[in-house]
């Protein structure tokens, strides 16, 4: 019984079927890892970027916007890297660039160069914040276009569909 449940998935065998999320085109195929191991993979980058973004945004607080910059946008590169361990990178690039979640891609990647225009061109932090909360909103917006009805959903909450 203690082999069971999402920290065994090798073990349930043919149980468990290959969604979008294991198919093939990992990434990190050549390394041959495991489904279960490639899902502490994508865990653990999600972990350290987190963790890299929250001591980004301390160190904007103790007005440290260089640090702030570079902690946050490795932080958020961390976490998209994670998805390599799940659909590989040309997938998700693939994916990011369909018509559906297109427009949510470039803004999100633009704010991420915005991030550092912001904080090492303008030193200015007030941008840096804006262009932070524009990659959130982007991101969040595009990670809604993976879930079926979310952005629908969304839309008719704050009254706008």
């Amino acid at each position: 019984m203690a082999n069971k449940g999402w920290f065994n998935l090798e073990t349930a065998g043919g149980t468990i079927p290959e969604t979008q999320f294991f198919e093939g085109d990992s990434a990190f195929k050549f390394l041959g890892l495991t489904r279960t191991q490639r899902l502490y993979g994508f865990v653990g980058c999600l972990a350290i970027g987190f963790v890299l973004s929250i001591l980004g945004s301390v160190m904007l607080f103790l007005a440290q916007l260089w640090t702030f910059a570079v902690l946050y946008v490795i932080g958020t590169v961390v976490c998209l890297i994670g998805t390599g361990f799940l659909i590989g990178f040309f997938k998700q690039l693939k994916l990011m660039f369909k018509p559906v979640r297109v427009i949510a891609s470039i803004v999100f990647l633009a704010s991420i160069g915005m991030v550092f225009i912001a904080a090492f061109v303008l030193n200015n932090d007030i941008l840096c914040i804006i262009f932070v909360i524009i990659e959130y909103l982007a991101y969040t917006w595009y990670t809604l276009s993976y879930i079926p009805y979310a952005r629908t959903a969304i839309l008719k909450t704050i009254g706008m569909g």
